[in-house]
């Protein structure tokens, strides 16, 4: 008996991935820590549950919609138990800390991420994303560097249509591989190789030239209302991060080209097998020209927001979504989505903002940032060097993060309580911005974006030359960072 019960316990621990083993014990050790000068209780408890969240993240242990859940849940009864900051003879009580645990829930930038998902299934039910890359592709010919730049026109354009990384990958993969094939191109050549990684990589490039392009963006505008009390507009966001992004976008062009040169210089019956595929489609539907219709009004009103009129993003885009599903007008219905919405996602970006908040909310965030700053003597440094110490810590450590969305929960709130007690010259709601362009910086490992793990399972490229193309981007890219906020964003006085 005792020798079958052993077998089950060995069994049972086997099944617990190491990760989740880990991030119990290490969140275990930061509570039984004595108290610390200047942090609450409820403050130590927090910091428990951001170092298990990160640890759960970074080895993947727990999907983000289980660890959402159960950030929620520790949230409720750590924090609950704990005495309250303003009255430590009283605990804070389950209900109110669950209460925090909810907050990210009824935030705009959870709606404006539930939208843009629901317009991304618009897109692709009408037909109309693959409409404008088969158009794109159409224009731009065979030739193998003509089609690389055609990607990159295709993602560009959809970036501001399609308000979701992985919708518009989703969408472009599937065409430039039939492409390829169309092309009578091997699937494990240069070419089809180059455009997978170019498609992945641009992606990520213009998930910070727009800031309703990536869920990161849209958590990162929920930390500066909830934290600093106040936003930048799309217009804002768009005038400082579409310059890096364009230059980036040559950067991506050349640097394909350099580590995965087309074999050869023309495509036979490459043109005429879009063309056809495009004739195939047909001329544009009454749902597609009412969705295009509707996207090219809500750019126009994200654009003019706080300049022509007083709404905020989030509220016109719900305004765009009803009008999309509205029987009788609209190009979808309840049910033609229902089961398409990767409703983790909302899940995973509620909890997020909820994490972020009660970091503040308990004190744990302020607690945090004054141990780095005093630590690392930031207080001395100029704005520029700030940026430059905080943006080199997001590149390096999202290595470890699969989610840029994780990876702005967990440090977005840390960055932006440095900033805040750093004070002096810093813009905090400027550099916050900045911050929020790094986080897309997932360009060295396949599993760094979702975007990315899309294009490797084409397998038409191997992960040793996607690193080879995103050691080039990100040292670029940062490079460029630096250069711009020595320069275009100091004139902007973003920094």
């Amino acid at each position: 008996m005792n020798t079958d019960t052993a077998r089950q316990s060995d069994s049972f621990l086997r099944k617990v991935p190491w990760g989740l083993c880990l991030a119990i014990i290490a969140a275990l050790v930061i509570i039984l820590l004595p108290e610390q000068e200047g942090l609450p209780v409820a403050g130590q408890r927090m910091l428990a549950i951001l170092v298990f969240a990160v640890i759960v993240w970074i080895s993947e242990s727990l999907s983000y919609e289980v660890s959402a859940l159960t950030i929620i849940a520790m949230i409720a009864f750590l924090i609950g138990l704990a005495p309250s900051i303003d009255d430590p003879s009283v605990i804070i009580g389950t209900s109110r800390a669950l209460g925090m645990g909810l907050t990210g829930f009824a935030s705009p930038a959870l709606l404006l991420v539930a939208v843009a998902l629901f317009i991304a299934v618009a897109m692709t039910h009408t037909g109309l994303d693959r409409r404008i890359a088969l158009i794109t592709l159409s224009r731009f010919g065979a030739r193998p560097k003509r089609v690389l730049l055609a990607a990159l026109a295709v993602t560009i354009v959809l970036s501001l249509l399609v308000p979701s990384a992985t919708a518009r990958v989703a969408c472009v993969v599937p065409i430039m591989l039939g492409a390829v094939a169309a092309f009578g191109v091997d699937k494990r050549s240069k070419l089809a190789g180059g455009l997978m990684i170019l498609v992945a990589q641009a992606t990520s490039v213009w998930n910070v030239g727009i800031m309703t392009a990536a869920a990161q963006n849209l958590l990162t505008i929920g930390f500066m209302q909830n934290i600093i009390g106040e936003s930048v507009t799309w217009t804002d966001w768009l005038v400082a991060g579409a310059p890096w992004s364009v230059l980036m976008t040559v950067v991506v062009y050349f640097v394909i080209l350099r580590v995965m040169p087309p074999e050869a210089e023309t495509i036979e019956g490459g043109t005429d097998t879009v063309k056809r595929q495009l004739a195939e489609l047909g001329p544009l539907s009454r749902s597609e020209k009412f969705l295009l219709s509707v996207m090219l009004c809500l750019l126009v009103v994200w654009s003019t927001g706080g300049k022509l009129h007083p709404f905020d993003t989030s509220s016109t885009t719900l305004v765009g979504l009803a009008i999309l599903m509205m029987p009788g007008i609209g190009v979808m219905s309840w049910r033609d989505v229902q089961l398409k919405i990767p409703w983790g996602t909302v899940l995973v970006f509620g909890a997020g903002i909820s994490l972020g908040t009660a970091m503040l909310t308990t004190q744990a965030g302020a607690w945090l940032a004054q141990l780095l700053v005093s630590s690392l003597g930031m207080e001395q440094m100029s704005p520029f060097m700030v940026f430059t110490a905080l943006s080199a810590f997001l590149v390096i450590i999202h290595l470890g993060f699969a989610s840029a969305t994780a990876l702005a929960s967990a440090m977005l709130p840390i960055m932006i309580a440095v900033l805040s007690h750093i004070g002096g010259d810093i813009n905090v709601l400027g550099m916050s911005m900045l911050l929020g362009f790094v986080l897309s910086f997932g360009f060295i490992l396949p599993i760094n974006a979702p975007q990315n793990m899309v294009c490797i399972g084409t397998e038409t490229f191997t992960s040793r030359q996607f690193i080879h193309t995103g050691i080039y981007l990100t040292l670029i890219g940062y490079a460029l960072m630096l250069l711009l906020a020595l320069t275009y964003w100091h004139w902007l006085g973003w920094i």
